[in-house]
């Protein structure tokens, strides 16, 4: 399999070779349907996890709204969202040390890119990066590579790494089944990504 480069200060973790990556998974955010908490609840109780992943021996971790479903895509995500992650994330940079990630879901990468920036984390993760799928939350027609790499550069966040989810699990890839796993991760390379994630 083609090897993806590593471009930004933010991916120099991945050139220890294997790495355990960790996930912080942070309670409902406010206006979501399952929200019960209040923003200082949600950063403690990550603060909490990034701890036991780092006395556990992760290597990196990722802060991620998980219990957000169901899920709305990109532009519908509220600011709100963007505002407890971006809170999440430092209290677990924070705590736990060592690299952090964001991923903001749906597709909030430009959101995951604000937040990774403003708090000093390495890294996002990326859905959509190259190519389109079908997942629970819709169909996610438009590749984020191009948008999303420009506004890295536009907000002057060179040095987050971006890494980028391959057939992503929950997801229905038929239309895209004419290209091999091997071929995507080529797409995503001549792309710029920073690293893959295939689950």
């Amino acid at each position: 399999m083609a090897q993806p480069r590593i471009n930004t200060p933010g991916s120099d973790f991945l050139k220890q070779g294997n790495v355990l990556i960790g996930m912080v998974h942070v309670g409902a955010t406010p206006g979501t349907p399952r929200a019960s908490q209040s923003p200082t609840q949600l950063v403690e109780q990550a603060r909490t996890e990034a701890k036991t992943l780092r006395d556990a021996g992760f290597d990196a971790v990722i802060v991620e709204n998980m219990h957000d479903a169901p899920y709305v895509h990109g532009d519908d995500l509220g600011p709100e969202q963007t505002a407890v992650m971006t809170l999440a994330a430092q209290a677990v940079r924070e705590a736990f040390g060592g690299p952090v990630g964001v991923q903001i879901l749906s597709g909030g990468n430009r959101q995951a890119l604000a937040a990774a920036h403003a708090t000093g984390a390495s890294f996002i993760r990326c859905e959509n990066f190259v190519f389109s799928h079908v997942a629970d939350e819709g169909l996610l027609a438009k590749a984020e590579a191009g948008p999303l790499l420009r506004y890295r550069r536009q907000i002057g966040a060179d040095s987050v790494a971006v890494l980028a989810d391959i057939k992503k699990k929950h997801a229905s890839h038929t239309i895209t089944a004419d290209i091999s796993i091997t071929e995507a991760v080529e797409a995503a390379q001549f792309f710029g990504v920073d690293g893959v994630i295939v689950t």
